[in-house]
């Protein structure tokens, strides 16, 4: 069975840790399945495993079936109603790029709120070692020939539903693991998929925009090219940050190295991505995403209530942190991550980043190239 259901098969890679593959993973797992795509996410961190944490189903336990194992379901296909999102069109109805030549205008008090429709979207599944782990801060103590089976086993023995995508978040570098992937995809994927064309559809690269970042992830794009693996764009993850509340924009980490890399190695640039810490709220603790007076209103300005919730900090430092605790359904809000995703300002920018990516995938498929 393994990958037989599978049409489309996109690698996220990065040779430096830390740039935030399994996020970006995430967000075009969740774009996908607005844009109407049957998803499927692979993660094969198998000493950091960050999947199920983001997905919000660290409580889910893979399922044994006959020929193999079954993934978690994060959400069905189903329509969602109508929300608010943030607009950061630029005027002309175009997505900004960030880190290219268009900047989106910066957030303010009164951020004009688009209503977007019921939407229909397609369903999305995962599996990660992490699920079959007994608590986050277990470790994975494994040699190389061990993490290599378990990566055959990973794409040999997941029973997938119909996909459109598989989505492989992958550990940082070029060590085992992805020398063990590249050899099955490879010899899997060579000849021609029931679906008309070869499966494998070709990586994302991912770096963040400062030189030691780009300097190693440029040893990744030169992995690609000795495996066999195409590159089908390089996105630049942290490039800038635009403050929730003032709207002011700081470049934390620089911009513009990953797009330079980009044309450095003659592959597509697919977009810059910034900090939003209304992305991190969603995935951390399960909030909808505001902006503007929203946010000044929800962080208040009590200083005891600040010094409060440093002591709190404190306490949980002290305790070894919350590695082993549980999101308490109470203090989620209702909904489903891809629902609370739609008024997340990322949105735009992966909306932008999955139609790049779809459309160099489809039009290969319909080409049987």
């Amino acid at each position: 069975m393994g990958l037989d259901n599978v049409k489309h098969i996109v690698l996220v890679l990065s040779g430096k840790g830390g740039v935030g593959k399994s996020s970006i993973t995430t967000q075009l797992a969740l774009s996908l399945s607005l844009a109407g795509r049957s998803v499927g996410i692979l993660d094969i961190d198998l000493t950091g495993p960050s999947i199920p944490r983001m997905l919000g189903i660290e409580d889910a336990k893979i399922k044994q079936a006959p020929g193999g194992w079954l993934p978690v379901e994060v959400h069905p296909s189903q329509l969602l109603p109508a929300v608010d999102h943030p607009s950061q069109s630029n005027g002309n109805g175009a997505i900004p790029n960030y880190g290219g030549e268009d900047r989106p205008p910066p957030r303010t008090d009164s951020m004009d709120l688009a209503t977007l429709p019921p939407h229909p979207i397609g369903a999305l599944h995962a599996i990660s070692l992490g699920l079959l782990l007994t608590s986050r801060s277990s470790a994975v103590v494994w040699r190389g020939p061990k993490k290599t089976a378990m990566v055959r086993q990973f794409l040999t023995d997941v029973l997938w539903p119909p996909l459109d995508y598989l989505l492989i978040d992958t550990p940082p570098g070029t060590s085992d693991e992805h020398i063990s992937l590249a050899e099955t995809l490879l010899q899997q994927t060579s000849t021609p998929a029931p679906h008309g064309s070869s499966q494998l559809a070709g990586a994302v690269i991912v770096t963040t925009p400062q030189a030691v970042a780009v300097s190693d992830v440029r040893k990744e794009l030169s992995f690609c090219r000795k495996v066999g693996i195409g590159v089908l764009g390089v996105v630049e993850n942290m490039s800038g940050y635009v403050c929730e509340c003032c709207g002011k924009e700081t470049n934390l980490f620089g911009k513009g190295g990953g797009e330079v890399m980009a044309r450095e190695f003659e592959v597509r640039f697919l977009g810059g991505v910034p900090v939003d810490g209304q992305w991190g709220s969603l995935v951390e603790e399960g909030k909808r995403p505001k902006y503007g007076e929203d946010v000044v209103k929800d962080n208040g300005d009590d200083d005891e209530d600040d010094e409060m919730n440093i002591n709190d900090t404190v306490t949980d430092v002290n305790n070894g942190g919350d590695d082993d605790e549980k999101r308490p359904s109470d203090q989620l809000d209702d909904g489903l991550l891809v629902d609370k995703y739609r008024s997340c300002s990322l949105r735009v920018i992966f909306e932008g980043i999955t139609s790049q990516l779809m459309g160099l995938v489809e039009s290969s498929h319909a080409n049987g190239t």
